[in-house]
């Protein structure tokens, strides 16, 4: 008798192998029979017509907060997500003294854009050390699986206390403590340690982060003592001013390690051709016997803009600085104002003084992360992650014959001030996702980059799970879409093989039981909303998924028709030696 059988889907298997139609049994929480199945179970699915894959393995997440007051860990649980990864760029609550938790909520409020009175109320410190965060983590039931990995930033700020957190360098003994801390937390079950260089990252106060330009060795020896424990990972994010300099220090790190290393990888505008490069010093690299990947987007990096979020076009200017605190109802009615409209219009269209430097940095800002509308796409009942230049805000501008900056003003306002727009930060250079197809294509890449759980006003890309699948299989008309199986293994085996959990992601038998069914033709994503349902009526964007009929995690049913069922089988995944 077993416990659970899908009767007659579409088997996509996370294997990369071509689907067919096949039942699935399960029992005590592992897939025990596929293929034409005659025996009897307590319960029976009906597949038939419907599309059956391994649970999503999301390996770039935030919820490093989150998993303290949220057993739902949504929206990833609305996109067919089992398991969960998080600890990435280097940021994240352990280990922590004591006197440093609002130093690290500060971190957090500036690197992840989650609001600290969220933090403040969500966050349940019941731990100092990893080991100690990892066991809080896994007193709590939750519907999915997650992983947590040692950050960079809290380890040298527990470690150096303030000369970490104002990146002075550290002495011999201050790398031997990180190190043993580091082989500690792995030794417990940390998936693997992470680290950010990437100056985008700063705290609160405008700080850069404790890890930004930290010398090598640091890196090298935290790196040496992570490998004596046989298993774990690395990941980092770095800008790549000096290309030579930092993926030759990746690969002594990884070298010192001899565990798999994994990096970000972003098309920038002004670099447009840089992420080629990194590829293939990546490629050389593994010919020479390195385990170095690159997390890849499955569509162009972006924001979501707008007056209920944290950016919108003219959100850097000194005129609507002066109203920013106002309700949003009370906003829209300022913004109206014919006056008031036309100083924010020219305080956006020039640098507002341009002898002081701090002043010049804030307008490149205004420029280049607001006021390039021929990458500001108007979202409407839902969001179109591949729009051409023509239905941008300069494009439509253009067309009736009106300044795009105006135009963008009073479409800003429309819908009492809920109008949204997208804006493609990274991975758009060329207006269509050719470059991102090429990049989930490559044999080094790895899909991530949601960053779930973060960034609560002015990204939502927790949804990149169904996005792959709806976008890439199904709805591109602008390019060449991509194979089911290619797609589905890229999302289940293969990243859950890279973060070293080799019991999941593939529905064979003995296998963990995670598992979704869906209606292909109905998926889809609703446009991003915000919404107050975090601690203290935190806000944060959302977008809500359909098409998944159930989502099946360690056997039990956790999701249906896009509700949850109550039922809370998800486990802390701790890592393991292969």
């Amino acid at each position: 008798m077993h416990d659970l059988i899908i009767k007659g889907g579409n088997l996509v298997d996370g294997t990369g192998t071509t689907p067919l139609t096949a039942d699935v049994a399960i029992k005590d929480g592992r897939v025990v029979e596929v293929g034409k199945i005659s025996g009897k179970a307590n319960k029976t699915i009906d597949a038939d017509g419907l599309m059956v894959t391994p649970g999503w393995v999301d390996i770039h997440t935030h919820y490093d907060g989150q998993v303290s007051w949220d057993p739902f860990l949504s929206p990833s649980s609305w996109h067919g997500v089992t398991t969960a990864v998080m600890g990435n760029c280097g940021v994240g609550f352990a280990p922590a003294h004591t006197h440093q938790r609002e130093w690290m909520m500060e971190l957090m409020e500036g690197v992840e854009d989650i609001p600290g009175a969220v933090l403040s109320e969500g966050v349940k410190w019941e731990w100092e050390t990893f080991p100690e965060y990892m066991d809080a983590v896994a007193r709590i039931p939750r519907i999915m699986d997650v992983g947590a990995q040692i950050p960079h930033g809290a380890l040298r700020v527990y470690v150096m206390g303030e000369r970490g957190a104002n990146r002075e360098v550290a002495t011999m003994d201050d790398m031997k403590t990180m190190a043993a801390l580091a082989k500690e937390a792995v030794e417990a079950g940390a998936l693997g340690f992470t680290s950010s260089r990437t100056i985008v990252h700063r705290t609160k106060r405008g700080a850069s982060v404790p890890s930004m330009g930290v010398d090598g060795q640091e890196l090298i020896t935290i790196a040496s003592a992570i490998g004596e424990t046989g298993k774990g990972v690395m990941q980092l994010i770095s800008d790549w001013d000096d290309l030579e300099a930092e993926f030759n220090l990746i690969q002594q790190v990884t070298k010192a390690s001899g565990r798999p290393m994994s990096y970000t990888l972003l098309q920038h505008d002004f670099l447009p051709q840089r992420w080629r490069e990194l590829l293939n010093r990546t490629e050389l690299a593994r010919s020479e016997g390195l385990d170095i990947k690159a997390q890849v987007a499955c569509r162009g990096i972006g924001m979501i803009h707008g007056l209920e979020c944290s950016m919108q076009p003219f959100f850097l200017t000194s005129s609507y600085k002066g109203i920013e605190h106002l309700p949003l109802q009370e906003r829209v009615n300022q913004l109206k104002n014919p006056q008031l409209r036309k100083r924010i219009l020219m305080e956006a269209a020039h640098a507002i003084d341009s002898s002081n430097s701090e002043n010049i940095t804030q307008a490149r800002r205004l420029e280049t992360i607001t006021q390039h509308f021929h990458k500001y796409f108007p979202i409407y009942d839902s969001a179109n992650y591949e729009p051409s230049l023509e239905e941008s805000i300069a494009g439509i501008a253009a067309a009736k014959g009106l300044p795009a900056a105006e135009f963008a003003y009073d479409m800003m306002l429309q819908d009492e001030g809920r109008q949204k727009f997208y804006f493609p930060l990274y991975n758009y250079s060329n207006n269509n996702l050719d470059v991102v197809r090429e990049m989930l294509t490559h044999p080094a890449s790895l899909l991530g980059l949601g960053d779930a759980g973060a960034h609560c006003g002015y990204i939502c890309d927790a949804s990149y799970p169904t996005y792959l699948i709806k976008h890439w299989a199904r709805d591109r008309t602008r390019g060449s879409k991509l194979p089911i199986e290619f797609l589905v293994h890229a999302q289940t085996q293969r990243n859950a093989r890279a973060l070293g959990m080799f019991d999941r992601g593939a529905l064979v038998p003995g296998m963990k039981a995670d598992i979704n069914i869906i209606d292909f033709d109905k998926l889809d994503l609703s446009a991003p909303q915000i919404v107050n349902d975090l601690p203290a009526g935190g806000r944060r964007l959302v977008q809500k998924a359909k098409g998944y009929v159930s989502t099946i995690v360690s056997g039990q049913v956790v999701m249906e028709q896009g509700q949850a069922t109550g039922s809370l089988p998800g486990q802390l995944v701790r890592s393991s030696r292969n």
